[in-house]
């Protein structure tokens, strides 16, 4: 009987129950799950900072492809040719982003784009899947990013440009928009 009792402490001691080893498996489970969560919070996050990003170059690009426009008619003006300073972009009604109507840019072919309504609606810009610029080649992928810009007229010399990016981030639209104010350089 000695036998008996001593072979049952050796066991005890030396072994777990069925109890710590459900507590155990339970434990690890928790710490592999809470592993995996952080990994894909990490993951989201890294993807709604990449598409934040890619708004803001969006629209720092639509604004440089404007200052540019308006550094070339002030060079013509330099040169001799009278050009107005909005010149092809909203001198005239007849202009592409004439005061109070909504337009695209595309800085790849250098074109600006009257939208037929509002803000929101104009057309997807799509992506060069050799190059990765953006635009609006119809032969490109198709974006979920959208950009509409508008100009409002402060003075004869002072125009302030609106430009909205929109896009959808995790079934959810987002916007950014920037306001810029330019002036006539001639």
């Amino acid at each position: 009987m000695n036998n008996f009792k001593e072979s049952k402490k050796k066991l005890k001691i030396s072994g777990f129950t069925l109890v710590e080893t459900l507590v155990a498996i339970s434990i690890l489970s928790l710490s592999i799950i809470a592993t995996f969560a952080a990994v894909q919070n990490g993951i989201k996050s890294s993807t709604v900072a990449k598409d934040q990003t890619i708004a803001f170059y969006l629209a720092q690009e639509g604004m440089e492809f404007i200052k540019n426009i308006r550094d070339e008619n002030a060079l013509h003006s330099i040169n001799g040719v009278s050009t107005n300073w909005l010149a092809s972009m909203s001198s005239l009604a007849s202009d592409p982003c004439y005061f109070g109507k909504t337009c695209t840019v595309d800085s790849g072919l250098k074109i600006m784009t009257t939208c037929s309504e509002p803000f929101g609606t104009c057309p997807v810009l799509n992506q060069d899947p050799a190059t990765g610029l953006y635009g609006y080649t119809s032969s490109w992928t198709p974006t979920n990013f959208r950009r509409d810009l508008q100009f409002i007229q402060v003075s004869a010399d002072e125009i302030t440009v609106h430009m909205y990016i929109y896009w959808a981030s995790r079934g959810t639209t987002k916007s950014l928009e920037i306001v810029q104010s330019f002036f006539n350089r001639q």
